[in-house]
């Protein structure tokens, strides 16, 4: 196997963590019966049902991972330029750190999103690794 594969396993390893919590997030919208185009269930409906409390930590687990998408995408793919083995570990253990995040998340105590918390080392690896790359590269000339 290639470095660029490794590489490529992991950006592939977000694409199914994000297909994963949509259908988690559609099964959650179908037990709280919160219709479309309405993206969170509100005060009144979370209050009155723990599905649709539920509901909305599934949907904020996935808005959260969504939102974090595009640092994660980029810092993987710089710190690969010049650290490709590093990139692909961090990228994926920062998506299985989000299965525990969801995990925890979804069961409508949003303290226990924090079994996800090590994905933040990864996160802040890749983010101090890419400049590290960055700098790497400007100093080569490349």
């Amino acid at each position: 196997m290639t470095t660029t594969s490794y590489v490529a396993a992991a950006l592939l390893s977000t694409t199914v963590l994000l297909a994963w919590q949509t259908i988690l997030v559609g099964r959650g919208r179908k037990a709280a019966k919160i219709l479309y185009p309405q993206m969170y269930a509100d005060k009144a409906e979370q209050e009155a049902s723990t599905e649709a409390l539920k509901f909305n930590c599934k949907q904020r687990a996935h808005q959260n991972t969504l939102e974090n998408m595009p640092v994660i995408l980029t810092t993987t793919l710089i710190t690969s330029l010049k650290y490709p083995k590093f990139a692909a570990a961090a990228c994926g253990i920062w998506a299985f750190s989000r299965v525990f995040y969801t995990l925890g998340y979804a069961t409508g105590d949003t303290k226990k999103r924090q079994r996800g918390g090590f994905g933040s080392f990864a996160l802040i690896a890749l983010v101090a690794s890419s400049g590290k790359a960055v700098y790497d590269l400007v100093k080569a000339g490349v």
